[in-house]
């Protein structure tokens, strides 16, 4: 039987004892090896480039850009998304930005090397969880720019008045635009909206 061709790996995540422990596990597999490790976006974009490696492990957080944001620079790439956050807009994001695959980082071995295999053969990897997340993400209205912004100046308790002025809108079409969020977060009123948008991983707060 002809041995499985090897898929060269690039590791993306900004804590060293992470990635250290992911290349011994996956350096023990007869048909994997990681070629390169990254720990920021910047240098992962780099070695992606000089590499060219058949799967990313890409973290979804790292300190100088999002794992979303190195995704979308590297489109031609099959990546595997790594996160410890399973909110249904980082879900969405990763998977507009051309990811094959989503993982938790709580999950065991096994599917990790699933994933990977699947990812580095061009297969969407799906696991239940982010199924769910993303047929509800299938029907779930989602809010323009406008109203994320507008949702952004709620939670920093400021009246439609306020938000008015400083995005140079009546306050009459801020009205409209809370409505409009209200109605696709399927929420009671304005602090109710804030949450939701919060618990979906819309923004965070800073």
């Amino acid at each position: 039987m002809s041995k499985a061709p090897t898929l060269r790996l690039l590791l993306v995540d900004d804590h060293l004892i992470v990635r250290r422990g992911l290349a011994s596990l996956l350096d023990d597999e007869e048909d994997l090896s990681v070629v390169a490790e990254a720990g920021s976006g910047e240098e992962a974009i780099a070695l992606a480039t000089e590499h060219k490696p058949d799967v990313i492990v890409l973290d979804l957080r790292l300190r100088d850009m999002s794992g979303i944001e190195v995704a979308a620079e590297l489109k031609d790439q099959r990546i595997l998304m790594l996160s410890s956050f399973m909110q249904e807009e980082d879900v969405r994001r990763a998977f507009e930005a051309g990811v094959l695959g989503y993982l938790s980082k709580d999950k065991n071995s096994d599917d990790l090397l699933t994933a990977i295999r699947e990812v580095g053969a061009g297969r969407q990897y799906l696991p239940p969880e982010i199924s769910l997340l993303l047929a509800k993400s299938e029907w779930s209205a989602h809010l323009t720019d406008r109203e994320l912004e507008i949702v952004q100046w709620i939670a920093r308790g400021r009246a439609n008045k306020e938000i008015g002025q400083i995005l140079t809108l009546s306050e009459n079409t801020v009205k409209n635009h809370v409505k409009s969020i209200l109605s696709k977060l399927n929420a009671k009123d304005r602090t109710h909206a804030v949450t939701e948008a919060l618990k979906r991983g819309l923004f965070q707060l800073r």
